[in-house]
């Protein structure tokens, strides 16, 4: 699921500036296969020596989601996930008891939508759908 983009040019497409702790955020969902929490950017701007305290960080995810560049991704963790908007939609499976997070997408929500419009006369905007369970190496 590695997105491949400038993320200067993004940024700067939104109007926000490239600073590097920015620049860093984007680099980091970017390369990410899962959504990402605030504790693990802020540990990672501190491998990479960037200067960035926890209500920086905060902002920078804010201001992200504001302009449309990330979305929240709430697993009932007490805590919101990160991950970059424009990826195709995907849902999220969640392990019970070791927390891994895998993306599913071949659920059949389209389908699902266009029956509610029917049905309900109701047009869904956007929808919200993660699994909990237990993962393959936990069932064991």
């Amino acid at each position: 699921m590695t997105q491949s983009h400038n993320c200067k040019n993004e940024l700067n497409d939104v109007e926000l500036r490239a600073t590097p702790a920015r620049l860093a955020v984007m680099k980091l969902l970017e390369t990410s296969s899962k959504p990402i929490d605030v504790q693990t950017i802020i540990s990672f701007l501190e491998k990479k020596d960037i200067k960035a305290d926890p209500a920086t960080v905060f902002r920078i995810v804010n201001m992200f989601t504001e302009k449309g560049l990330v979305k929240p991704i709430q697993l009932h963790e007490g805590k919101f996930r990160y991950e970059l908007a424009n990826i195709a939609d995907h849902h999220h499976l969640m392990c019970n008891i070791c927390g891994d997070i895998e993306d599913i997408s071949d659920c059949n929500i389209d389908a699902l939508e266009k029956d509610i419009k029917k049905k309900k006369q109701f047009t869904v905007t956007s929808h919200s759908l993660e699994f909990f369970g237990l993962c393959s190496n936990c069932q064991k």
